[in-house]
């Protein structure tokens, strides 16, 4: 019957609730306060990680570890900045880790070449495409772990300087070294491309 409902959880009344009061509510224990913060912030989150690990697998991880852990520091968080400022400094942190713990991945010509889309696009149109993300791909690799995060936090998410010091802990004048590093770096190793 149309109006009968499979699902017998409650609805969601604290959906409407800025992340103010839901933070309060979920440090004082209130899980499904938590559970709108969560929902509320999880895709961004994982879209930044990703960007950032270039693994979705690995960003989903981070961003999970990050919500566990920001579960339990909750008590201690003193709002001197949003929910949303306090978690991405969390998942950021958490990629930085990652990024600083990986070991060197095997060479491009040792990994195993994904099978041909059926695409009505050119063959070398596709091949060149693939080069031009390999490409890039290695020349993100060849960043320190710092500037990678303050370059997709900057040119990818579109963050000021000022917020991705905040998410970072360095100065603004850090970031912009990093960014400007990182940005000659990408345009070296990407000069054939262009």
């Amino acid at each position: 019957m149309a109006g009968d409902r499979t699902s017998t959880a409650p609805p969601d009344t604290q959906a409407g609730l800025d992340d103010a009061l839901l933070t309060v509510r979920a440090a004082e224990g209130d899980e499904e306060a938590f559970a709108v913060l969560v929902r509320r912030h999880a895709g961004a989150l994982v879209g930044l990680a990703t960007r950032l690990l270039g693994n979705q697998v690995e960003a989903e991880d981070a961003v999970q570890d990050a919500f566990i852990s920001a579960w339990r520091r909750l008590p201690e968080f003193r709002g001197q900045s949003s929910f949303g400022t306090w978690i991405y400094r969390i998942v950021t942190n958490r990629c930085l880790n990652v990024l600083r713990a990986r070991k060197p991945q095997a060479a491009l010509d040792t990994a195993p070449e994904p099978a041909a889309p059926e695409h009505t696009v050119a063959p070398d149109r596709i091949t060149e495409a693939r080069a031009a993300v390999g490409d890039m791909r290695q020349a993100l690799d060849g960043l320190s772990a710092e500037q990678r995060a303050c370059w997709v936090l900057r040119e990818l998410d579109g963050q000021s300087y000022e917020s991705i010091a905040d998410t970072v802990g360095i100065s603004q004048q850090a970031v912009r070294a990093r960014v400007f590093r990182a940005r000659r770096h990408l345009t070296n190793a990407m000069g054939a491309w262009r």
